[in-house]
């Protein structure tokens, strides 16, 4: 009993704490600040996918640093003219600075012929350089007051307000929109200007369109994280979401998911420990979401790709056991007459590991697997026998194999060692179309099903032979 009341105690303690009622969203603050974030990260995560596929993920980066002028600009003006200084006023301060930014950069790369790389570092450091002289400027005269200037550079994501969730929610729904109708011309864009160019796209105007939705959520985007760490939501989640797909359309849709996560979660912890910036928050979330990405994406993740890239390995080991054993058979005309021979004769293990500097407790574990897989039958003493359906998958290993070693000591010139070992490397890469060629230029017709040896085959006998 008394167990009990201590529990509940507990209970009721958890839930007057600041964290449960936080966790329940129980405040308005907190549902307004878990709104504009949210709608924040999904926006910058679908921007940002164009921006990683076109290859100007540093664009808004350049842009975010060049609208500290703009808003350095409004402030002073609203300090000369002695009218207060508004929301409003600031942000369209930092948008047409922002936007001058972007415009200078496709200037400097389209008519200048500058590389976009120094673009963007002029770009960049003239325009923050100018804001930063501006805001000393504003330290040292009487009406420039700049209290308040320090969130819009690190952002204060407690600051956000029913009207910033309702412009971060207009601008969600008109990047949306426009990607949504022109989908297929940003495609192109990113992945091929030069075939939109020969279309004749306006391929200028689509730049300058990718600009001014970079230039959009900067701006929602200054006060929740700031204008140093905004950048960082215009890449990470997409970043991450190219881990886990190929296609554009799934891509976008896990970027969003990412951004729109890690601005909430960021947003959340920077509320229970007051001391942690919101910016930086957010964005230390989005590289958790980036390292497992990183590591566990289903397309493009570490330990995928070392798994798919070992079970390749391992198909090759396969397909090089089952051809010394074809070889071996060939060697001492033992190939099978008819393919509705159950097994063939037998070949030593010890041979096969010896043809493929193998170790024989190597060579015994692929005959182990490929037992298993009802390619060959493994004999307790070590002699292999190929089945009906390894005796095929050898063939073509076989094939493929020579046909290569042929094109290569006839157009190449290799000669029979080297045609050999290369063979080794890039036959596991040929496509069907690739054999048919191959096949045409060696045989000159249609080729037989396994081509003769360039080499002299070795005439092995396995024990008890």
């Amino acid at each position: 009993m008394m167990a009990f009341d201590i529990a509940a105690t507990q209970l009721c303690i958890l839930a007057d704490s600041q964290l449960w009622r936080l966790l329940t969203l129980q405040d308005y603050n907190t549902r307004v600040v878990l709104a504009g974030t949210v709608l924040l990260g999904i926006t910058s995560g679908l921007l940002g996918v164009y921006l990683l596929l076109r290859k100007r993920a540093l664009l808004g980066d350049a842009i975010s640093h060049a609208t500290l002028p703009g808003i350095a600009i409004a402030y002073l003006w609203t300090a000369m003219i002695g009218q207060e200084k508004t929301l409003s006023v600031l942000l369209i301060g930092a948008a047409i600075s922002g936007s001058l930014g972007g415009l200078s950069v496709l200037l400097l790369r389209h008519f200048a012929k500058i590389r976009e790389d120094a673009a963007l570092g002029i770009v960049l450091s003239v325009f923050f350089g100018a804001g930063v002289a501006l805001v000393s400027v504003l330290q040292k005269i009487k009406q420039g007051n700049i209290a308040g200037l320090e969130s819009f550079i690190y952002g204060k994501v407690v600051a956000i307000t029913g009207d910033d969730v309702g412009l971060a929610a207009t601008v969600l729904v008109i990047v949306a929109i426009i990607i949504a109708t022109l989908g297929k011309e940003l495609k192109i864009l990113c992945f091929d200007i030069e075939l939109a160019r020969s279309q004749g796209w306006p391929v200028m105007l689509l730049d300058c369109l990718l600009i001014a939705m970079v230039v959009a959520v900067t701006i929602v985007g200054l006060k929740a994280i700031g204008l140093i760490m905004v950048i960082a939501l215009l890449v990470i989640p997409a970043a991450s979401a190219r881990f886990w797909t190929h296609d554009l359309n799934r891509m976008l849709m896990i970027s969003g998911l990412l951004g729109g996560v890690s601005c909430a979660v960021g947003a959340m912890a920077s509320a229970v420990f007051a001391d942690m910036p919101s910016g930086a928050t957010i964005v230390l979330c989005g590289c958790g979401f980036f390292l497992l990405s990183f590591t566990l994406g289903a397309e493009r993740g570490v330990l995928w790709t070392y798994l798919h890239q070992k079970q390749l390995r391992r198909q090759q080991e396969y397909l090089h056991m089952l051809r010394i054993c074809y070889e071996q058979l060939e060697a001492r005309r033992a190939l099978p007459s008819s393919a509705k021979t159950n097994v063939t004769e037998l070949v030593a293990i010890r041979e096969v590991a010896e043809a493929r500097s193998w170790s024989l407790r190597f060579a015994f574990k692929i005959a182990s697997e490929l037992d298993a897989r009802g390619l060959v039958v493994l004999r307790r003493n070590g002699d292999l026998q190929l089945t009906a359906r390894g005796m095929v998958q050898a063939e073509e290993a076989v094939r493929e194999h020579r046909l290569l070693e042929m094109y290569m000591m006839e157009q190449a010139e290799a000669d029979v060692g080297q045609a050999d070992r290369e063979a080794d490397y890039l036959e596991h890469g040929l496509l069907p179309e690739h054999l048919a060629a191959l096949g045409e230029s060696v045989a000159r017709g249609t080729p037989p099903p396994v081509p003769p040896s360039p080499h002299p085959l070795k005439i092995d006998k396995p024990d008890g032979i």
